[in-house]
């Protein structure tokens, strides 16, 4: 049976009266299962379901984004009369396109794998603006690529210009508008950067042009301006700049890179790279440049130290890859979990590459001496209580319903089987337990429905939504639960807080590094790679949890595991100095 094929979640181009071919399970919003669960659906099987196939991909892509890299930064050169070295375009640009070539791919070889094994009868495509379609930036990119008005427009680019399929164009009303900005942030969160504009505006006095330049270091404050002090300069707290917003010009994107006899993936890429290239790194290229120079930043920084500015940050971005030309080394430090664990991480492979010194929280790679063992750098100052008669606290996580970017965890409908392993966790606890349970969800959302999901499976589970601090429910818990390779499980464990570790390794792939650090945490009941088992081991320890916690075992395998992955030494900020104030 042919079937119509439908690209996103957008009902404007569901044929409802035809055999519907979902292509992804993002199709299907659990909000909206009314009205799919009553058609006559089939999915496109997911190409990165094949996990060896995901990490072959990954390696391909590296070696096409270099090249791409080397041919863009050529090409941007050119048109604005400049003679950047790589390392500048691979700082300021190579962020979007290393995303963007993922990205891709990613939706390429779903709508090859549809055509080539379901030869649907047609698609619906909607009739967009393709303004509304070029991000202003790196944050406006990052916005529209896990939206379903972008994706749909990207699934129609390529279905309309690389394949045959017969398309309907369904015309939009002029009311119809692209996505927004994402939620805003919190009011705490808005405090927080009104306090932090007062104190940038204090930073601005009296700056000498060689000093430290900090920027988003993920150290808390008083440590931020403590290590400074001890660099020997009046401490700063440096604010970012909000970039101009620009507006596509189609006529200085008729250009092209690359050879013209490609075929196949490599040609489709260079062909819709100039249409999407945000239009900073183009048309606002001067303006971005304009904006730099006023910066009452130093004018010949000693040292860049950041821990999260090189990503989405394109005024720091290209003010940092000037400076860097002329000289002033950047040290990344790290920012979160995955790094040094995970099997494949392109954005540490992207860190390290741009980066004079990277700090990590206490691996090492011998085959990458950039690396420094450091220690968590979030961390350094923090404490924080538990409480040993508490609440079990399960803290969840969520990812676009589309893929964004590769590394060793679930990808795009893969969420399901994540969420599928909470509720297999909660179902083996017994009652007692279950019934002081707190299940913190992710704030981010991506239309995945998490509370539904959660109410309509167990109705009497306490939800945290996510929206404020983490602190006090980790303060009111007996035991955290991690449930993903990130950041909550390294925290907890190296402030000594009760820790259990549940993932399914089919999703969270380790390198070979870390496997014998995880086997350690396995023997001794920490980490579990199913969730009846971690279930099981609450409800061994969990009227004396803080006797397991404390036994030496326990305590001799996490002690190990923190010394690699998640250090606190007795002078954190002396190491850090030395590793600043030295090459």
């Amino acid at each position: 049976m042919k079937r119509f094929l439908v690209t996103t979640a957008d009902e404007r181009t569901w044929n409802k009266e035809r055999p519907l071919l979902f292509l992804g399970e993002w199709c299907k919003l659990y909000q909206r299962r009314q009205v799919w669960a009553g058609l006559d659906v089939q999915v496109v099987p997911y190409h990165w379901d094949d996990r060896h196939k995901l990490q072959r991909d990954h390696q391909y892509l590296q070696g096409l984004y270099e090249e791409l890299l080397q041919e863009l930064a050529a090409k941007l050169n050119e048109l604005h009369g400049s003679d950047h070295s790589l390392r500048y375009w691979r700082i300021l640009i190579g962020p979007w396109l290393l995303a963007f070539v993922e990205i891709l791919f990613d939706r390429w070889e779903m709508v090859r794998r549809a055509v080539k094994e379901f030869t649907p009868e047609g698609v619906r495509i909607l009739g967009k603006d393709r303004g509304q379609l070029v991000p202003n930036d790196m944050t406006g990119y990052l916005n529209l690529s896990v939206d379903d008005y972008w994706n749909e427009a990207i699934y129609g680019s390529l279905l309309r210009e690389w394949t045959t399929m017969p398309i309907e164009k369904v015309p939009l009303n002029t009311t119809d508008e692209a996505p927004k900005e994402r939620e805003g942030s919190t009011l705490m969160g808005r405090l927080k950067c009104q306090l932090a504009g007062i104190s940038s505006s204090l930073s601005q006095l009296f700056v000498r042009d060689d000093e430290y330049f900090f920027l988003s270091t993920y150290l808390p404050l008083q440590q931020d301006l403590q290590l400074q002090r001890q660099l020997g300069q009046l401490p700063r707290r440096w604010r970012h700049r909000p970039v101009p917003q620009i507006q596509v010009e189609w006529v200085r994107r008729h250009w092209q890179i690359g050879r013209a006899d490609l075929e196949g993936f490599p040609a489709i890429i260079r062909a819709m790279i100039p249409c999407h290239l945000p239009t900073l790194y183009l048309e606002g290229y001067n303006a971005l440049q304009s904006l730099c120079r006023k910066l009452p930043w130093p004018k010949k920084p000693r040292l860049l130290f950041t821990s999260n500015s090189f990503y989405a940050d394109d005024v720091f971005k290209a003010w940092a890859a000037d400076k860097i030309e002329l000289g002033t080394p950047l040290v990344i430090g790290q920012h979160g979990g995955n790094y040094g664990v995970g099997r494949w991480e392109s954005l540490e492979d992207h860190q390290v590459a741009i980066s004079d010194r990277w700090l990590s929280w206490g691996w090492s790679d011998k085959t990458r001496p950039k690396i420094k063992p450091v220690c968590n750098i979030k961390l350094v100052g923090r404490d924080q209580r538990w409480d040993p008669s508490g609440t079990a606290l399960l803290v969840g996580m969520t990812i676009p319903r589309y893929s964004y970017r590769l590394y060793s965890v679930p990808v795009a409908g893969q969420w399901l089987n994540y969420f599928e392993n909470q509720c297999r966790f909660v179902a083996a606890l017994p009652s007692p337990i279950r019934a002081r349970l707190t299940v913190r969800l992710e704030r981010q959302d991506y239309a995945w429905d998490q509370k539904g999901r959660w109410q309509e499976r167990y109705p009497g589970v306490c939800l945290d939504e996510g929206q404020g601090s983490i602190a006090p429910l980790i303060g009111g818990a007996r035991i955290c639960v991690s449930t993903h390779n990130a950041t909550t499980f390294l925290e907890t464990m190296a402030l000594n807080i009760p820790t259990l570790i549940f993932w399914d390794p089919r999703h969270y792939e380790l390198r070979d590094s870390a496997v014998p650090h995880f086997e350690r945490l396995k023997t001794t009941g920490i980490f579990h790679v199913t969730p009846e088992s971690a279930a099981q081991k609450l409800a061994q320890v969990w009227e004396d949890v803080p006797a397991w916690w404390a036994s030496a075992p326990v305590q001799a395998a996490r002690k190990e595991f923190c010394a690699v992955y998640s250090r606190l030494p007795e002078q954190p900020l002396v190491e850090i100095k030395q590793v600043l104030q030295h090459d």
